[in-house]
């Protein structure tokens, strides 16, 4: 039996919303010729609430050696494992080398003290309240980038307007707005090359079937979709010249964004996560391996796209970060305020935002973590505005008073 959980697993593609959807709210119409260059803010979720303190060093901070004697990054010097000085106070963890080009050529911001203002140590109360862009407030089912789809609606959209890369939708893209999650681009175009006719037709009439079921009104949409990749050749992608990504997951997921961006499907929002950033113990050796990846596909994903960066804002965040103090295991434990990445062609970066708190024993937040100076709502709000275009942002962010007053200024 063919069924739509084989179909959506083999095919690497899903199409989910919230409640009964029986159609696109943007049908596919041009997925026969290119939909053009469009904004595109890409959002990447570190999950396991990253050590902000040691991938953007505060060095010129006297506390923040005396909290740490074994897992601080040293103060810039000659030696490759010190930090990468940015501003003569923060300096880049030294894994994140490759990053560091992208900021002095003014692409890249970075702003300390940032995340949510909620109280929690849980990551998953955490993810959700970020996600969802409502901190403390259970109570809202969707996320923030599925209301922006929702309430900033386009009648030129395709079915590839609001996109991320892996097997689950993330909850920041579920609501009632639809959106793909694509788990393989040149996987899709693989399996769907191998198609026949009557495997195709097969696919069709069991669509068709329920025609009051989730996925069958957007039977039609998903085969235009598919249609599109095809022609698009997706999967025979070649980086820019002197490109080359890593082989692991995120990096991968960075390229599959840069093909869909470069051929022009009408991509708008994609979200990409890279887990693992939990550091309870032995965290200068794993924050070192992981940091590698991170900084080595987003400025893979930079070079590659070379003046398509222009169309482009990267945002990264984390649920939360972690305590001021290292714990008798070598590493941190869930804290509070964390460091955002902004990169980009309209970010005007090569420079720290935001407001430094402090890490004195006064400053900390509960005795123990980083204080917040920077609602990351503001930062995302920033680039919705400010970049996309957004007209109605206070419908993205329900409860939450939208004040450009309080933007960093960095787009």
């Amino acid at each position: 039996m063919i069924t739509r959980r084989i179909f959506l697993k083999n095919g690497g593609l899903a199409v989910l919303g919230m409640g009964t959807v029986p159609t696109f709210l943007f049908r596919t119409a041009m997925a026969a010729s290119p939909a053009g260059r469009k904004k595109v803010l890409v959002t990447i979720f570190q999950r396991g609430g990253a050590d902000g303190l040691n991938i953007v060093v505060p060095f010129g901070e006297k506390n923040y050696y005396s909290y740490r004697p074994s897992i601080a990054i040293p103060a810039p010097s000659k030696k490759g494992t010190s930090a990468l000085d940015l501003d003569g106070f923060f300096g880049l963890h030294p894994s994140l080398k490759p990053l560091l080009p992208v900021y002095k050529e003014g692409n890249l911001g970075i702003i300390p003290a940032a995340g949510s203002p909620d109280p929690t140590r849980s990551h998953f109360d955490a993810q959700d309240f970020m996600e969802s862009g409502t901190p403390g407030n259970k109570l809202i089912s969707d996320g923030w980038l599925n209301r922006y789809l929702y309430h900033n609606r386009d009648p030129r959209a395709t079915a590839f307007r609001g996109l991320s890369v892996g097997e689950m939708l993330p909850r920041s893209l579920k609501g009632r707005a639809p959106a793909l999650a694509l788990k393989s681009v040149s996987e899709f175009g693989l399996d769907v090359s191998k198609a026949n006719e009557q495997g195709q037709s097969l696919y069709e009439s069991l669509y068709h079937e329920e025609t009051n079921s989730l996925l069958s009104g957007t039977a039609q949409e998903m085969f235009d979709a598919i249609d599109f990749l095809k022609k698009a050749n997706l999967d025979q992608y070649q980086p820019a010249p002197g490109v080359k990504y890593a082989n692991n997951p995120f990096a991968q997921s960075l390229k599959q964004v840069a093909q869909l961006i470069k051929a022009d499907v009408g991509l708008e929002v994609a979200c990409v996560d890279i887990g693992g950033w939990d550091d309870h113990s032995n965290e200068v050796f794993q924050l070192t391996q992981r940091l590698q990846r991170f900084g080595g596909a987003l400025a893979a994903f930079y070079r590659d796209l070379g003046d398509r960066m222009e169309d482009v804002v990267v945002l990264s965040m984390s649920e939360f970060g972690r305590t001021a103090r290292e714990n008798g295991s070598a590493g941190t434990d869930h804290g509070h305020a964390n460091v955002m990445f902004v990169m980009g062609g309209p970010v005007k970066g090569g420079k720290v935002y935001g407001q430094w708190p402090g890490l004195a024993q006064e400053q900390l937040n509960e005795d123990r973590d980083l204080a917040l100076t920077t609602d990351f709502r503001d930062v995302l709000a920033e680039a919705l505005v400010r970049h996309l275009g957004c007209q109605k942002a206070e419908a993205v962010f329900p409860g939450f008073k939208i004040d450009a007053q309080r933007f960093t200024g960095m787009i």
